[in-house]
């Protein structure tokens, strides 16, 4: 009687199918993919390369109008301050990787990280050639310019750090360059910024990557009751592709949750067969996405991802 129970209150098929609209978030929009086995938040991932299938550099302006272009409708970037009161749209914490120069990123100056090649550490063999050495000179831009460059999109901002006063740091830069902090501007990152990102701006979009995994873990052990955890409130929850079919009431019943409890859901990859990727690299995959899902779709690879997104929505949308 009480697996009975539980089977009728997480039903989805007695939920109301959602009728919202997925939104592609491209993380680091448009890249150079890199094996990702073993690898730490300190590996240097160009020298990791696999072979390169489109001629971008991630978190410069081609690659991300490049993005737009695909389909991205929110830009994952990564920045960092500089000592220079800037900040600078740069993947690693020091610069010894992809570029020829050394030393910690925020310890620079905006116009020394300008000087630099982005291209310059890119190698698929190992060392033998560096396909981007060379084309990425000058290409490392400030956050202002990514932001006046495209005025209408959407980003989701990455803190590279827990420093919580980089938080106030990022405000004071925004107003100082005349960037009204709308919704267009969202953030994520270590807990410390992101709380304070929250707290001087209540009504942004922030989360942190541990917030995340906390309702995602809590939703897991107590979703089978319809009871939703304190922690998912207000909050994101990810769901990666493979694990779907484990999370209580998926589709519709769980949808429907995390509506009412103003939830943002993130679909990801399927972390065991795509080397790990956070997000889906496989266009095949989006065959898993249900049908009126209002979530964020997470992709690694917007040039595939997004046509294939564009063209099945349009599909669904036409009954076919």
């Amino acid at each position: 009687m009480v697996v009975g129970a539980v089977y009728f209150a997480n039903a989805s098929w007695l939920a109301p199918e959602p009728e919202g609209k997925a939104r592609l978030m491209a993380h680091r929009g448009i890249h150079q993919l890199y094996d990702r086995d073993s690898i730490d938040k300190d590996t240097c991932t160009a020298n990791r390369m696999l072979p390169p299938t489109n001629p971008f550099i991630e978190n410069t302006l081609p690659s991300i109008a490049a993005s737009f272009q695909a389909g991205a409708d929110i830009l994952e970037i990564d920045i960092h301050p500089t000592i220079d009161n800037e900040f600078v749209v740069f993947h690693d914490w020091t610069i010894d990787c992809r570029t020829e120069g050394s030393g910690v990123t925020r310890d620079q100056s905006l116009e020394y990280l300008k000087s630099l090649d982005v291209g310059y550490g890119y190698t698929a063999d190992g060392g033998k050639t560096f396909p981007f050495r060379g084309k990425g000179k000058g290409m490392m831009p400030s956050l202002a310019e990514v932001l006046k460059a495209f005025p209408e999109q959407r980003f989701l901002i990455n803190f590279k750090s827990r420093w919580l006063r980089e938080a106030d740091l990022l405000q004071e830069y925004l107003k100082r360059h005349g960037i009204t902090i709308d919704d267009r501007i969202m953030v994520y990152g270590h807990d410390k910024p992101v709380r304070r990102w929250k707290a001087i701006n209540p009504a942004g979009f922030a989360f942190s990557k541990a917030a995340m995994k906390t309702c995602t873990l809590d939703y897991m052990k107590v979703g089978w009751s319809t009871a939703l955890p304190a922690s998912c409130a207000g909050s994101v929850i990810g769901v990666p592709i493979n694990y779907r079919h484990l999370v209580w009431g998926w589709p519709n019943r769980f949808l429907d949750r995390m509506r009412q409890s103003n939830t943002t859901v993130i679909f990801l990859g399927d972390i065991e067969n795509e080397n790990g990727a956070p997000g889906i690299t496989d266009p095949d995959d989006l065959d898993a996405v249900p049908s009126g899902f209002d979530g964020l779709i997470w992709t690694d690879a917007i040039e595939k991802v997004g046509p294939a997104w564009t063209k099945k929505a349009g599909e669904r949308a036409g009954g076919a």
